[in-house]
């Protein structure tokens, strides 16, 4: 406990808010959390905690007495929480996850108390970073350990009911971290201090962690309440460019999915892109993660195509997208159907299946424009002029190359719906002459963006 005290006071006379959340971490070496645990006893622990932090700031201006107070409520609660970390970690007969995750929730409980009521200053918000990040990860641990108890058939902390749903509970700890988390964006927000001195410059790691927390529990709409609040807030708040490039790109990323997963391709790819390029260059998984949104992104709004050098870092990427990729480029429709399904269980779970399905548009018009390639030239009308492509191509002649890409026979009707919805779609210009079961391609740009 003397060396914990030692650097609560280094921090506090530096006022450094990283060297401080350090006295507060879980990923302390054991040896040295055993060392904590073991300083005091329950019947001593406050006693020691306060006398320890007062004695600490007699070589600088003291802490005022609420202050002294809020912090030894705190490194209370921590040290009760390592009694509960340390049987967990070493696996012991009694430990418990959930126990440590109820014991951590007291701990930033002690911290939000100390903000709200006890002069906790801003310059030390990241106590807070360190204290939420852990609670979610062993609320995921509480989580685990209760679902594996449940599915071995030890249902000792169920609680029975008439109209129990066991869904409800798998992520019960992780739904409450949720709220406690919500507690801390709350604070952030509210603060009316000076920008210099407010606690609004924690939010966005608060915010990121909050986006972590309901994409895992697949409420991802909740977020959008997040990012609608910080509209409203928006002229009180200091830019996003003014915090750390690793916050920049974690909300650039969540606020680009989930334009992505309303449709709002456009501004998707606007905040990805944004995304990967303050991402650092050797954040691998984190530039993987945004290309698995961005490549779709980019097949609908531009109908471009990842090459082989962008994915060559990304093995994952390569089996995912290249084969489709090749496919849509050959206009191959029946192995682009082979190559979604055979991906689609990643596809599902990464929500980007029924926007990769629509590539099958990009792939039927790469067909189609190989018919209006192979369908050569015919003589100018005008006597001495240039030849010109045709364009008066028989509904016949895509109703092959769609059967044989497909393979699939497919009625007279069926091509020209076809065809109707590529022309809505702007992939080909032109019109159907049904009655001469003609399709009448336009002369300039038949196939636009494709350079034919």
């Amino acid at each position: 406990m003397d060396s914990l005290i030692r650097t609560f006071s280094n921090a506090q006379t530096s006022r450094d808010g990283y060297q401080l959340a350090q006295t507060l971490s879980p990923d302390l070496p054991q040896q040295q959390l055993q060392a904590i645990w073991k300083s005091c006893g329950h019947h001593d622990a406050q006693n020691v905690i306060k006398r320890g932090i007062q004695n600490s700031t007699s070589g600088f201006e003291k802490l005022p007495k609420d202050e002294v107070q809020g912090w030894s409520d705190v490194y209370l609660a921590y040290w009760k929480a390592i009694g509960e970390l340390l049987p967990a970690l070493n696996q012991a007969p009694q430990s418990s996850w959930t126990k440590v995750y109820d014991a951590w929730k007291e701990l930033l409980s002690a911290l939000y108390r100390g903000y709200i009521g006890q002069g906790f200053e801003a310059w030390s918000i990241p106590c807070l970073y360190v204290v939420a990040k852990n609670l979610r990860f062993f609320a995921l641990k509480a989580d685990e350990e209760r679902n594996n108890n449940v599915a071995a058939g030890d249902t000792s902390g169920q609680i029975f009911q008439d109209d129990f749903d066991p869904e409800s509970e798998q992520n019960q700890k992780l739904e409450d971290c949720a709220r406690q988390l919500n507690r801390i964006f709350t604070l952030c927000l509210n603060d009316r201090a000076p920008l210099e001195e407010s606690r609004k410059w924690g939010i966005y790691y608060i915010i990121n962690l909050l986006f972590k927390t309901y994409f895992k529990l697949n409420s991802a709409s909740l977020s959008k309440n997040i990012l609608k609040t910080l509209s409203a807030y928006r002229g009180d708040m200091p830019p996003l460019s003014a915090f750390p490039k690793s916050q920049q790109v974690t909300f650039k990323y969540y606020e680009g999915v989930l334009c992505f997963l309303e449709e709002n391709y456009f501004q998707a790819e606007e905040h990805l892109t944004q995304a990967w390029s303050l991402c650092h260059k050797d954040a691998t998984k984190n530039k993987e993660l945004i290309l698995t949104y961005l490549v779709p992104c980019h097949l609908l709004t531009t109908h471009t195509l990842p090459s082989q050098k962008l994915l060559e870092p990304y093995p994952r990427l390569q089996k995912l997208f290249l084969p489709l990729s090749n496919c849509i480029k050959k206009g191959e429709l029946h192995a682009f159907d082979l190559a979604l399904q055979q991906g689609e269980d990643e596809f599902v779970k990464r929500r980007i299946y029924l926007t990769l399905e629509r590539g099958r548009d990009i792939a039927l018009r790469n067909l189609l424009r190989k018919v209006f390639i192979a369908g050569g030239f015919e003589e100018s009308k005008v006597e001495g002029g240039p030849r010109v492509r045709r364009t008066r191509i028989p509904v016949a002649e895509f109703a092959a190359a769609i059967s044989l890409g497909s393979k699939q026979m497919l009625e007279t009707d069926e091509i020209e719906c076809l065809m109707a919805n590529m022309i809505y779609k702007n992939l080909m210009k032109g019109y159907i002459a049904r009655e001469r079961g003609f399709v009448v391609l336009s002369k300039s740009g038949a196939f636009p963006g494709t350079g034919v």
